[in-house]
């Protein structure tokens, strides 16, 4: 399963092309093979400059930053086939021959296999998140060469039965040693694995028996999604091999932000500015919710920093629990300018009301001018 590039360079999504040049030349110093003697520190390095060569390039950027792996290599958007068995893994397979005298099953390199999955970055807007949507997506994907109908062969020929391997896939070695016989398996590299042989490829897929379309995909955005949530969509993926299912297409979703709005889970936060008048002496506001406007009951000496609740008024939750609430967080808005007849009422004000509290720092009527706000004409 490949890591995800940004991750790999320590570099966040919005990284300038400097800050990724940077990241990369500190890597590679640490992890290259001349350099760094240390167990897997080859891989290390080849992962490194595989991410730089993708993230450096403006346009190979915007096609992961779209499509995931799969925009750059047309392999499956979890990393080229993150959902194979462990047939691949040459080392398993050794030590298991080894000790178990080679009896582990083969696996059939002409049996149908599932295709892979693929992954696609949505970005949609707040309210399509809140209120769901039907939509539709283009997404590149390896489908079916019709010249060959998936064999590789030219039309006329077919695949030949690799004479390395006899159709088998793998390619074995015995070594007779003290303890025993040891049996290695690998991959046959003159087929890799395939147990065939193409001898003349097809013209249109180059022998892949695939070709990378562009195709569009209805979805419906399911009411409540979040920010960072997925959306698996059923034999949308790379086709399946031999005959096998298609793989699935995993739609990961990124919600923008809303001008006053705020989310949390399926909770909606929203701040209320009222007058310092407002607050003293109470008052009925209307509010926007996602829902629309309500009335809101503002009682008298309400403080800065006071919280409502609006029951129901939030978001629908994606699992059917119910809906959430919205929060109204209240701050009392502090005046820019007062008119001199606003300052004498405000100094009568404090002359009736006594002193304010030393631990308060400010007098009474500095702590008015900062939250009492009237008419400047």
């Amino acid at each position: 399963m490949k890591r995800d590039y940004y991750e790999v360079l320590g570099v966040s999504k919005n990284a300038t092309k400097d800050e990724i040049k940077k990241a990369y030349r500190k890597l590679s110093k640490k992890y290259h093979p001349d350099l760094n003697k240390e167990p897997g520190a080859d891989e290390k390095f080849k992962e490194i400059s595989e991410a730089y060569e993708v993230l450096s390039d403006d346009q190979k950027r915007a096609q992961y930053d779209q499509f995931g792996h799969a925009g750059v290599n047309g392999q499956g958007g979890f990393g080229g086939g993150g959902f194979s068995d462990f047939g691949g893994f040459g080392g398993f397979e050794d030590i298991f021959d080894t000790f178990f005298g080679g009896s582990r099953r083969r696996r059939d390199p002409n049996a149908p296999r599932k295709g892979d999955d693929l992954q696609y970055r949505m970005n949609i807007s707040f309210e399509d998140a809140v209120f769901g949507k039907q939509t539709e997506i283009e997404i590149p994907r390896e489908e079916q060469c019709d010249t060959c109908n998936g064999s590789g062969a030219k039309p006329g020929t077919s695949p030949k039965t690799c004479d390395k391997c006899n159709g088998t896939g793998e390619m074995s070695q015995a070594i007779d040693t003290p303890l025993g016989r040891i049996v290695n398996r690998r991959t046959c590299s003159y087929c890799q694995g395939t147990g065939k042989i193409i001898v003349e490829k097809c013209s249109t897929c180059a022998g892949k028996g695939t070709v990378q379309r562009r195709k569009k995909i209805k979805i419906t955005i399911p009411e409540g999604i979040d920010d960072g949530q997925q959306l698996r969509v059923s034999g949308q993926g790379e086709p399946g091999i031999n005959g096998g299912p298609p793989g699935d297409l995993y739609i990961v979703f990124r919600v923008g932000k809303h001008p006053y709005f705020e989310r949390d889970g399926d909770d909606i936060y929203y701040e209320l500015k009222i007058t310092f008048p407002q607050a003293a002496l109470g008052d009925e506001i209307e509010v926007p919710t996602i829902h629309g406007k309500v009335k809101l009951k503002i009682p008298a000496g309400t403080q800065s920093g006071a919280q409502f609740r609006i029951k129901d008024k939030g978001v629908k939750n994606i699992h059917g629990y119910g809906r959430g609430h919205q929060y109204v967080n209240v701050k009392v808005v502090t005046p820019t300018k007062l008119t001199e007849r606003q300052k004498q009422l405000l100094r009568e004000f404090a002359e009736i009301s006594g002193d304010i509290p030393e631990e308060q720092g400010s007098s009474l009527f500095d702590k008015l001018k900062k939250t009492f706000k009237g008419e400047t004409k």
